[in-house]
């Protein structure tokens, strides 16, 4: 019963870290790619796609290493009871971490493939990933989340739409 109960806790906390990385991966890779028209930039970007497959996957795992020290600040001004500025960070690091790791994953996907282990177990996670998904959107909470936002999205709009038929004196 316990194993139960702690392997539902971890599945939900793992649900949700996937679902934050679903819905920022693909906007926050793209608002990345954009500073690819950077000569610069552009260089770096071209010399991570030359990468054999262990220097993309060392590449990768960069930021991990690059947001440690970050993470380990949001803990100390957590103990030191600045809680506001603790979560600041840790979201401002998520966010950013997603966005360059999505980006690099996106530049070292070819080379990575060439893995034959990558290769193999690539394809099984965005299967689990799916299957996740599916449970998510099929439950009640994202359902009736779903609920709300179109109400809060409709709400919104006839406010916009009053303040358009308001004329200024």
């Amino acid at each position: 019963m316990l194993w139960r109960v702690m392997r539902m806790m971890l599945g939900g906390v793992v649900a949700l870290i996937v679902l934050f990385e679903e819905w920022g991966w693909q906007p926050l890779a793209q608002m990345l790619a954009r500073l690819g028209r950077l000569p610069l930039w552009a260089l770096l970007e071209q010399s991570i796609r030359r990468l054999p497959p262990y220097a993309s996957l060392a590449v990768l795992g960069a930021p991990v290493l690059l947001l440690l020290p970050v993470k380990l600040l949001a803990l100390h001004w957590l103990a030191r009871g600045h809680v506001a500025q603790s979560i600041a960070l840790l979201v401002l690091a998520k966010l950013g971490g997603t966005a360059l790791v999505a980006r690099l994953f996106q530049l070292t996907q070819p080379s990575l493939m060439r893995l034959q282990w990558f290769a193999t177990w690539f394809p099984r996670w965005m299967a689990w990933k799916a299957l996740w998904f599916e449970r998510i959107r099929a439950s009640h909470a994202w359902r009736m989340g779903r609920l709300a936002r179109r109400k809060a999205v409709r709400l919104m709009a006839r406010f916009r739409a009053l303040g358009a038929r308001v004329e200024p004196e």
